[in-house]
């Protein structure tokens, strides 16, 4: 839950004034500092960047009464359905953060590597 809470806030943070691929830097680091799965670490990632994504694209696209949303999506094959590309939109988002986050766990579980003892 921690860990989700950090990349939701600090993505946000970063995304105002660094370029949206911080958010790799930002998963893969926190994972490796906080996480304690892989897959906890994902669904971490994928969440928090997922719904980070989400709300500021439904924020944006309302605010401009779906007018760009509508249009961008016009030019993919989303049958011109704003709120489709909105959705697409933080999937992408969520699995650049999830994968990132999965990485940083998996790193941080290599790095500790488990004692035996005979």
């Amino acid at each position: 839950m921690l860990l989700f809470v950090l990349i939701l806030v600090l993505a946000f943070v970063g995304q105002l004034f660094l370029p949206w691929w911080v958010i790799t830097l930002l998963c893969f680091g926190l994972a490796a500092w906080r996480g304690l799965s892989g897959g906890r670490s994902f669904l971490a990632g994928f969440l928090g960047i997922g719904l980070g994504w989400v709300l500021l694209a439904g924020w944006l696209s309302v605010r401009n009464d779906g007018l760009l949303a509508h249009r961008v999506a016009q030019l993919l094959p989303l049958g011109g359905q704003g709120w489709l590309l909105v959705l697409v939109t933080a999937v992408l988002g969520g699995l650049v953060g999830g994968l990132a986050a999965l990485a940083g766990a998996w790193l941080r579980q290599a790095a500790v590597a488990p004692t035996h003892s005979s």
